[in-house]
């Protein structure tokens, strides 16, 4: 009698401890609604007690009873290929368990239909699942990203422009990964540390049955209104029908079945169940030593868990506030740079370490006690700038951070000397590249596309992601400077203009830039706005398509320029005659002639009908966007008037020491900054 109690016993405590376990389980990852989009149907409106409507409810039934069975994803069509069709999927977040993803489903199948009554189409996300169907036999579009919708934070960053490029960064490498994941199920994380007490976790993930390349692609699209959603924001999302984006400024997905997969609630339920089959007295102290214990760990856990994820919520706001406090007063200290230390890194300004030259002073590379690699650029002397202003400034641009903008890692002011001290990069820039002939072939066509992304996002921080509107006024292949990846890093902001919040455009009587680059507003009547950057961009990218400088084509065929020559290969009807031979074996034919037709479409006459640098972007990312017909170009070298000012041959880069752009120089040591 008393083993049979104590067996009865041993029952009770493991079906406590397994309920325990499914009580924490359930209670933190409940499915939460996150968005939904309904969508008209070319076929009309969804009628109820329709051939249609049966054939739904019976996907949605399928995709619901195949949420435990098929490893968080599943796909079918109910009556395939007729005119009544229904194809569906679903997804589940790739850390989440079956048993959660089955819940998702379950609430995604339900809700779903609630929303959206009358559209035979439709996507529902979930914290943890997504539903998407339509009313063909197979989806249309694929990859889908459209419809697209976004959330964020109403809480925002204390310092944008770093932590808009550490976000960057942490999504690029997140969709990287979940594109090449070996697991199938394209899904990926990651965490970057954004201050000593704060961590940025990112995640990315697409539907299964996507392919590498249209992984990327969708993510990309995803990434792409991160600038426009969710800039400075403590958190955000953005949903597309085969992808999914997130961040948070805490641990939102399960970081413990990421790496090993493992599920404790099932392991608590494997070992209940285990020990509750067997008999005597080794039962009894398997269940005291094992299952007894197992439940306090867990119930301290759970309260752990809760009180500290309470209590980072309280503080990390203010540990935030704190760090960028504490760096506002020390930005100066860490920032300055001893001349004596710049001398020895230089071996006191060797000319065997010179790397450059230009009209704002001399560029060497250099390397410091602990073996960082910097170039150092020493300014010219007489600036007519104070001591004061060129610190502010100099601090001021120390602030732009983005992975692909070089990086100035502080400055030297000592008597007379002005020096500026930013991050190597060893690929030097990107003309020494594209206008070689020997050397063209190193930019294959993944490459060129990746460099053109990289300078539009570039540039789309500096007008909108950055604290305040910057415009570079210089934007040329000379000054896209390339890593060791051959990823772009856009230098020298020497003359860049910086806009009050509200400000739109501006004007001067000095003009600053290069010719053949400049936007003809700019050019002739010293009006300059962020479409000014803008017509640059379309220049440059003409040019890394076709691998030839703008006035090659003045010089040598006749058509006036390089916007010319592709504007009339693109009215006969020949665009792709405009790229370089290097890479016509080997290029993206859609993603080439959607990157001419953005060309032409910056370098319009008229600036307003020029497209912003986020409407670029998100050209770049989605080919879902339908790009409006471009007009002539304008005709800048056949039109334009030079300024009085006079004129110097020189560069900007790091290590061109051979560019023949001619370039104008106000005399400006870093920006010109308009008054708040």
């Amino acid at each position: 009698m008393k083993m049979f109690s104590f067996k009865i016993f041993s029952l009770r405590v493991s079906s406590y401890i397994v309920y325990l376990g499914f009580l924490i389980h359930v209670g933190e990852s409940a499915p939460t609604y996150s968005s939904h989009a309904c969508t008209d149907s070319t076929t009309g409106a969804l009628t109820q007690n329709s051939t249609y409507a049966s054939n739904l409810n019976l996907l949605l039934s399928y995709l619901n009873s195949n949420a435990t069975v098929t490893g968080g994803f599943y796909k079918t069509t109910v009556a395939s290929g007729t005119p009544v069709a229904a194809t569906g999927l679903f997804q589940c977040r790739g850390d989440v368990t079956a048993s959660i993803c089955r819940e998702c489903v379950g609430s995604a199948s339900r809700e779903v239909l609630r929303r959206c009554p009358e559209q035979k189409e439709a996507v529902i996300w979930y914290d943890t699942c997504w539903l998407r169907y339509q009313d063909r036999s197979a989806f249309n579009p694929n990859p889908g990203i459209v419809p697209a919708t976004s959330s964020n934070s109403n809480q925002t960053v204390t310092e944008t422009e770093r932590f808009n490029g550490l976000l960057s960064g942490a999504m690029n490498t997140a969709a990287e990964g979940a594109a090449n994941s070996g697991s199938g199920k394209k899904f990926a994380t990651d965490e970057e540390k954004f201050t000593n007490s704060s961590t940025l976790y990112s995640l990315a993930q697409c539907t299964s049955d996507l392919s590498a390349a249209d992984c990327t692609m969708c993510l990309r699209s995803a990434i792409g209104f991160f600038p426009e959603c969710c800039g400075g924001k403590r958190g955000g999302a953005v949903f597309l029908p085969s992808c999914i984006t997130r961040y948070e400024f805490y641990p939102f997905y399960n970081s413990t079945t990421v790496s090993s997969g493992i599920r404790p609630s099932g392991i608590l339920y494997m070992i209940s169940v285990k020990l509750c089959a067997g008999d005597g007295k080794h039962s009894t102290i398997t269940i005291i030593a094992i299952v007894v214990p197992i439940g306090v760990v867990l119930v301290a856990f759970s309260i752990g868990f809760c009180f500290l994820r309470r209590k980072v919520k309280i503080k990390k706001y203010l540990s935030i506030r704190q760090d960028s406090v504490r760096e506002d007063i020390s930005n100066r200290d860490t920032l300055q740079f001893a001349l004596e230390e710049i001398e020895t890194a230089t071996d006191n300004f060797s000319d065997d370490n010179k790397i450059g030259e230009g009209g704002f002073g001399e560029v060497y590379k250099g390397t410091l006690r602990d073996g960082q690699k910097i170039a150092v650029k020493r300014l010219i002397g007489n600036s007519g700038q104070g001591a004061e202003q060129f610190m502010n400034e100099a601090l001021l641009v120390a602030k732009l951070q983005h992975r692909n903008l070089v990086r100035l890692l502080g400055f030297c002011l000592e008597g007379e000397a002005k020096i500026l001290i930013y991050e190597y990069v060893p690929n030097r820039s990107l003309d020494y590249f594209l206008f070689d002939q020997e050397k063209q072939n190193l930019l294959d066509w993944t490459r060129r596309y990746k460099i053109i992304a990289g300078i539009a996002r570039g540039i789309l921080y500096l007008h909108e992601d950055s604290r305040l509107k910057i415009i570079h006024r210089d934007l040329k292949a000379s000054n896209i400077l390339l890593d060791d990846d051959m990823n772009p890093k856009i230098t020298d902001f020497g003359m860049a203009k910086i806009f009050v919040v509200d400000q739109t455009q501006g004007s001067t009587n000095r003009i600053v830039g290069t010719y053949g680059y400049m936007s003809p507003e700019y050019a002739m009547h010293g009006q300059f706005s962020v479409k000014s950057d803008v017509f640059s961009f379309g220049v440059l990218v003409l040019e890394i398509l076709s691998g030839k400088k703008n006035n090659f084509f003045y010089q040598s065929h006749g058509a006036g320029d390089l916007l010319s020559y592709a504007w009339e290969l693109w009215k006969e009807g020949t665009p792709l005659e405009l790229l370089d031979p290097t890479i016509r074996n080997s290029y993206s034919r859609n993603e080439v002639m959607r990157c001419i037709h953005m060309g032409l479409l910056c370098v319009e006459e008229n600036p307003t009908h020029r497209p912003t640098m986020a409407t670029i972007v998100l050209m770049l990312n989605s080919y879902s966007v339908t790009l409006p017909a471009p007009q002539q170009p304008a005709l800048v070298h056949r039109n334009r008037t030079r300024s009085s000012t006079p004129t110097r041959e020189h560069q900007f880069d790091q290590f061109s020491p051979n560019s023949t752009s001619w370039s104008v120089n106000d005399g400006s040591m870093i920006t010109e900054v308009y008054p708040r």
